[in-house]
């Protein structure tokens, strides 16, 4: 059998747009033999059929992808010690599916690839997951990282908007730490925010850029005052989880009037779901 060592690549396939590909992810799957993918149930199917639609635009021939489920977690869990454990439990579990998928579907001296959303070194466990597999030394491998258009950025250009403003920090939290606080004269970028976190803070004066199912056709955005659009992006969200089954939404959150260093200009169409894919 061959001593060739097996490649992974984690290409950053952006958030939903084919064209946000980089130049860099698409000479990565070019290269790759398999690509292999963690469904999430009957309800997120639409997940697999994106990243179909970004391999059909980019890819000039037939392609292989091998599926796998991937495993239940425990969400319920908000307490930081028994938050931790049930992602990492979570993590031990599909590090064991990767771990046979490399193992089984990808021979020695080949290309394997997953196709992670936004950018693999922001909110994602690919890296993680790998780095155990490597440590149990079971499947020899080496990878390496792909950048790509996170959800953050994507969702500032959709608003038309700079995340950061001048001498003012960026603090990036998930949605269950901004509930335990957050530091003082900073904007805060909050991802994975299934409580609706932001309704907390209404009436001390935030200014809101929301954007749910950013870079898919199924794209959502909403800009304004947070006391005035809070109700609105709820009553949004719990629609848009209705029609699909789930939902993936990133917001951004100002102190003070939205323009205040001549930012800030809502996006077209930003009161309501978009017509189509973003142009």
């Amino acid at each position: 059998m061959s001593e060739a060592p097996r490649h992974i690549l984690v290409i950053g396939m952006g958030a939903g747009d084919p064209d946000h590909l980089t130049l860099a992810a698409v000479k990565a799957i070019r290269r790759a033999d398999v690509f292999f993918v963690l469904g999430k149930g009957a309800e997120k199917d639409a997940l697999t059929r994106l990243r179909r639609d970004v391999l059909d635009e980019h890819l000039p021939g037939p392609y292989r992808v091998v599926e796998a489920e991937d495993p239940w977690r425990d969400r319920t869990q908000r307490d930081g010690g028994r938050y931790a454990s049930a992602v990492q439990d979570w993590r031990r579990r599909r590090a064991d599916i990767c771990e046979g998928l490399i193992a089984d579907e990808l021979a020695p001296g080949r290309t394997g690839a997953f196709l992670v959303w936004g950018d693999p070194s922001l909110y994602d466990s690919t890296l993680a997951i790998l780095d155990d597999i490597r440590g149990r030394g079971t499947v020899a491998f080496d990878h390496e990282v792909i950048p790509g258009v996170s959800s953050v950025s994507a969702l500032a250009a959709r608003h038309r908007v700079t995340l950061n403003r001048v001498g003012r920090p960026l603090h990036i939290t998930p949605g269950r730490r901004l509930a335990r606080g957050y530091p003082d004269d900073c904007d805060l970028v909050v991802m994975l925010d299934g409580h609706e976190t932001f309704t907390h803070l209404v009436g001390e004066g935030w200014w809101i850029h929301w954007g749910a199912y950013v870079g898919t056709p199924d794209e959502i955005l909403v800009s304004g005052p947070l006391d005035e659009v809070a109700g609105r992006i709820s009553r949004l969200r719990a629609e848009a989880r209705e029609r699909h089954g789930w939902i993936m939404d990133t917001y951004l959150l100002r102190q003070g009037p939205a323009g205040a260093d001549g930012e800030g200009r809502p996006a077209e169409g930003a009161d309501g779901p978009a017509d189509g894919p973003p142009g």
